[in-house]
């Protein structure tokens, strides 16, 4: 079964796709939101280091780098990255070194390889974390933009980024709810708004840091709040709470829980396995209706058949056949018994994973074994990639494979079923 499958575009069209017809009115659009971003990413960039215990100077390295390197690679012209975690209690931000090399900064030759396994599970964490932030940051966007994420472009920028920021003294970097959606909001048009918000903090860090040694984290609660005030989708709460989305009303409970008592890093990871479990629990209720051929729905297509459907069955599958979901599809068929030639149409199945093949790799087995016929119907294009590289093609047989249903039982009739020879033989 043929898809419509979203194109997936490289760095180079989307730079197209971005910059042609680009203007002096999209360029002093781009300007006008950089300057805006930088007057909220700048508080968040001093307060955001001192979380890893790193100084505030840290924090303004990794938003430039972050805003000009991932910036430049991103997956999306509108995000814009930098530190994001929680602040801590510190009394006041640090003195500031006007320079983008710290001297805290990853050292490859004076790396100490006995204590790469202490740290591998945290690297591993941070990497689950600040990809699951970055494309939540793309989702959020994207509703607000109408602009698709490329979620493999995203990653490899932040990858890449994160990389090069080690090298200068930085702490890691994500793409940023708060920065984008000023960004946003303010009118960008393309990643410009982030070079130019990189820049801005670059010549702040040269021009204010005597200014911005002195300044009390306390004084940037006030710009926090905002910004995480602003960063709520009211209109989805007010939808979700008002339909009573009881799942999704735990999730969110959860996850606001997680946020304060936690930190955001921790909460989104919360989050995403709450609402992981919820998802799967929905998923997992396949529904498999096996049913006996109806003689008119056939004919009533202009499909000419030889009315030998005694024996034949069609079981529609509707819903993912992968993991969770195999025990109701084993089940279904356990006891179908006087079934000669048995039809899966799986024309509602849009996922097939390697546990749903091993399912229909028994059945096939089990009806093989009984002198039956398996026929597939309807298969997407990607379980049928599953099933080739299974080799379950193979084993089924290329002749039972069909486009439709309606098609598999003027098949499934001229097959000779020994049931109907029995009942003859009496």
């Amino acid at each position: 079964m043929e898809g419509f499958p979203i194109p997936r575009r490289s760095l180079v069209q989307l730079y197209q796709n971005e910059f042609t017809g680009y203007n002096t009115t999209k360029l002093q659009k781009d300007l006008l939101a950089g300057i805006t971003v930088i007057a909220g990413a700048l508080p968040l960039a001093l307060a955001f280091s001192v979380t890893f215990g790193a100084i505030a100077a840290a924090g303004l390295v990794t938003a430039i780098i972050a805003g000009s390197l991932i910036g430049a690679l991103s997956g999306a012209p509108y995000q814009i990255s930098g530190p994001t975690v929680a602040p801590s209690a510190a009394p006041q931000i640090s003195a500031i070194p006007q320079t983008l090399i710290l001297a805290e900064r990853f050292n490859l030759l004076a790396f100490d390889w006995s204590t790469l396994p202490e740290i591998l599970a945290l690297a591993l964490t941070i990497t689950a974390l600040g990809a699951v932030e970055s494309l939540l940051c793309g989702a959020v966007a994207s509703n607000m933009t109408g602009i698709r994420l490329q979620p493999n472009q995203e990653l490899m920028g932040q990858g890449i980024g994160n990389m090069v920021i080690s090298f200068f003294g930085g702490v890691p970097a994500t793409a940023a709810i708060a920065r984008t959606s000023i960004g946003i909001k303010a009118g960008g048009q393309t990643r410009m708004v982030s070079i130019i918000h990189a820049v801005g903090l670059l010549l702040s860090m040269f021009l204010l840091a005597p200014v911005m040694a002195k300044i009390p984290l306390s004084a940037l609660a006030g710009v926090l709040i905002i910004t995480a005030w602003r960063m709520n989708e009211f209109a989805a709460i007010r939808f979700m709470v008002g339909k009573r989305f009881k799942s999704d009303m735990l999730a969110f409970s959860i996850t606001m829980l997680a946020t304060i008592t936690l930190d955001l890093t921790q909460a989104i990871l919360i989050g995403s396995l709450v609402a992981g479990a919820v998802f799967l629990n929905r998923i997992a209720n396949l529904e498999v209706d096996v049913s006996e051929v109806d003689a008119e729905k056939p004919r009533a297509k202009g499909i000419e058949a030889e009315g030998k459907r005694k024996h034949v069955r069609v079981a529609f599958i509707t819903g993912p056949l992968f993991f969770a979901a195999t025990g109701i599809f084993n089940e279904v068929f356990t006891n179908l018994t006087d079934t000669h030639a048995l039809i899966l149409s799986m024309r509602g199945a849009p996922l097939v994973d390697t546990a749903g093949i091993e399912a229909i790799h028994r059945l096939n087995e089990n009806r093989r074994q009984q002198r039956r016929t398996l026929m597939l119907a309807g298969v997407h294009t990607n379980a049928r990639a599953m099933l080739e590289r299974s080799g379950l093609v193979h084993d089924i047989g290329e002749e039972n494979i069909f486009r439709s249903s309606d098609q598999a039982i003027v098949a499934a009739e001229k097959i000779g079923c020994r049931f109907c020879a029995q009942a003859d033989s009496v």
